[in-house]
Order: structure tokens, then C-alpha cells, then sequence
């Protein structure tokens, strides 16, 4: 049997005015299992961009989730492919 996987394309921008600026950005891709939980996704999402242990606040936006690394003045897209 063959496990299905989602990819993700993972967006980590700066901020300026509290919006994404995109002066500069880093764009990564990364899978999960389908099916998998937020909090999975996020975690594969913050692995992917070396994020592993930043406290982030997450929003979830329906079909992407949005990550406000706290302390930082950038912020991470996560969207399905």
C-alpha cells in the first residue's frame, strides 16, 4: 500500500508595516502525510526552514497557514501544492 503525502510550499519574508515586504525571501518545499494536523504541518514547515524551536503564533487561514515568528519582525507562509 502506498502512503499518499501532500507537498507544501514553505515562504519565510520579512515585514514592513506589519505586512509581508518580500525585500527578501527563502522558499522551501516539504511533505507531509495527508491527512496530517495542523500542528504537524507546522512543525514540518519550521524544520524545513531551520525554525526548529522559535515560538511562532499561527493563524490558520483555511487552505495555508500563516506563522508569526514572535521576537522577529518576518513571517512564514505555509501553502498546499
Amino acid at each position: 500500500m502506498t502512503t499518499k503525502t501532500w507537498i507544501w510550499l514553505a515562504e519565510h519574508t520579512d515585514v514592513f508595516g506589519g505586512e509581508a515586504n518580500y525585500s527578501w525571501v527563502r522558499r522551501v518545499e516539504f511533505e507531509t502525510s495527508a491527512g496530517a494536523s495542523q500542528r504537524e504541518v507546522v512543525k514540518a514547515g519550521k524544520a524545513a526552514l531551520g525554525l526548529t524551536g522559535v515560538r511562532c503564533l499561527t493563524v490558520d487561514c483555511d487552505e495555508w497557514y500563516q506563522l508569526r515568528p514572535v521576537g522577529s519582525q518576518t513571517v512564514v507562509f505555509l501553502r498546499s501544492c
